[in-house]
């Protein structure tokens, strides 16, 4: 199993393509943009592109943009020398430094400052940072990947995010479907992660009945793989040994609201070609949204990229 199977294990085709791009990618040093839903992955696919790339035996330094204080970004990312502020007792060489030789992770990357972003700019096209307090910049060798869970066109639209960074971002995007958009890996996924939760807390290991797995299977997972990864851990804590039937997951579970029969899609005795209604239901939602695409995604419950690569690929202009 390489590293990929092993990260993101999976019988879905639209994640399998995926992953045979990051493969080829991460023999690279392009800059890469994890795209998808909190919770569908993209800190691991992140860990195997590391892993699988030249850098391999370089540090992966992880730096999670969301969590830090706008007024430390900065500092944070590209470091100071002492004294340049108020509270900069010692030299920091910040995480890009860090991350000299290997891989650079910046996860939640759109919730960056503008000034940040500036700068993180300036190192992507020249490779120089700039550490506060410095007059000369450094030249630091890291590969960047980025990740986010937001639509960072929308987010340049409403000058939260700078378009020239986007666009420097986002050479090679790869997005992560979200795992109502692949229920065939549910069934393997909560298999695999009660096992492996069981053994982390050193309880005899539960399993999960047919029923139990249909119900998980029907579940829509609006946080993704960390949702299931946390049910896997309460089950195998609070039902270590037993057989868990579906009486025993959470109520609710599974039992989101039917689909309006009046607009259920009905499969014909003659069969229909997938490819057709796709196209169709897509040419639906712009029409209904007058060409808003973003609305348009979320009547089709799909993510603005998604929708826009199966544009291209039905030639929808």
């Amino acid at each position: 199993m390489d590293v990929f199977e092993q990260a993101l294990p999976t019988q879905s085709p639209n994640l399998q393509t995926v992953l045979r791009s990051a493969s080829l990618v991460a023999a690279s040093d392009v800059t890469v943009l994890l795209l998808g839903e909190s919770g569908t992955g993209k800190g691991r696919l992140a860990e195997a592109i590391h892993a699988a790339s030249p850098r391999a035996s370089g540090p992966l330094v992880a730096v999670n943009c969301g969590a830090i204080p706008d007024s430390l970004a900065e500092s944070e990312l590209f470091g100071h020398r002492r004294g340049a502020f108020t509270g900069a007792v010692d030299e920091a060489p910040g995480r890009i430094r860090a991350a000299t030789g290997g891989t650079l992770f910046l996860d939640e990357v759109a919730e960056l400052p503008p000034s940040a972003q500036a700068k993180l700019l300036r190192f992507l096209e020249t490779g120089e940072v700039q550490t506060v307090g410095e007059a000369t910049p450094r030249r630091v060798d890291a590969r960047v990947v980025a990740a986010t869970h937001r639509d960072l066109e929308a987010e340049v639209a409403a000058g939260r995010f700078r378009a020239d960074l986007y666009y420097r971002l986002n050479i090679v995007p790869l997005e992560i479907p979200a795992l109502r958009e692949r229920r065939c890996d549910i069934p393997g996924l909560a298999r695999r992660l009660l096992v492996e939760l069981a053994d982390s807390h050193g309880v005899e290991r539960p399993s999960f009945t047919r029923a139990a797995l249909q119900r998980l299977r029907d579940h829509h997972w609006p946080g993704n793989v960390r949702e299931l990864r946390n049910l896997c851990e309460r089950t195998a804590i609070l039902l270590p040994g037993r057989e868990v039937d579906g009486s025993n997951l959470p109520a609710g579970l599974g039992s989101e609201p039917a689909a309006d029969p009046d607009s259920a899609v009905a499969l014909p005795a003659e069969g229909v070609r997938l490819e057709d209604v796709e196209a169709d239901l897509i040419r639906q939602a712009l029409e209904r949204t007058e060409g808003n695409r973003s609305r348009a995604a979320r009547l089709l419950g799909i993510s603005r990229h998604t929708l826009l690569y199966r544009l291209r690929k039905h030639a929808i202009t």
